[in-house]
């Protein structure tokens, strides 16, 4: 696992210097080795997203979100995918899903907090 830890530093590292097609390569390295990385595929759903790939984007967010269904945020991040894809492609259903995303993670959230702990009125 420390392998995969270290390649995921180095991938990040790459993004940050804006060498996205060789962070890319490192994270399907990693996804090779260990398919359901959730990390791995939200970061790869940011960086195709980044090289006009959207089609992958939206593929590596909701493999994402599968993986990792009950995080409210990982709908949040998958919302910003879509919009992106949107704003890439003019594919007006990414807004649609868009706001199915954003929806589902209000739901999410909300079926996560304790009975008497929420929001006083």
């Amino acid at each position: 696992m420390s392998e995969i830890n270290d390649k995921l530093s180095q991938a990040e590292a790459l993004k940050d210097e804006g060498k996205f097609d060789e962070s890319i390569s490192l994270l399907l390295e990693i996804l090779e080795e260990d398919p359901q990385h959730a990390i791995c595929h939200f970061t790869l759903a940011v960086l195709y997203g980044k090289v006009d790939q959207h089609a992958k984007a939206v593929e590596h967010g909701e493999t994402a979100v599968d993986l990792d269904p009950t995080d409210p945020f990982s709908y949040t991040a998958m919302s910003v995918t879509y919009q992106r894809a949107y704003a890439g492609t003019d594919d007006h259903s990414y807004i649609t899903k868009a706001e199915e995303a954003m929806e589902k993670s209000r739901l999410v959230a909300q079926q996560q907090q304790v009975p008497g702990q929420g929001p006083s009125c």
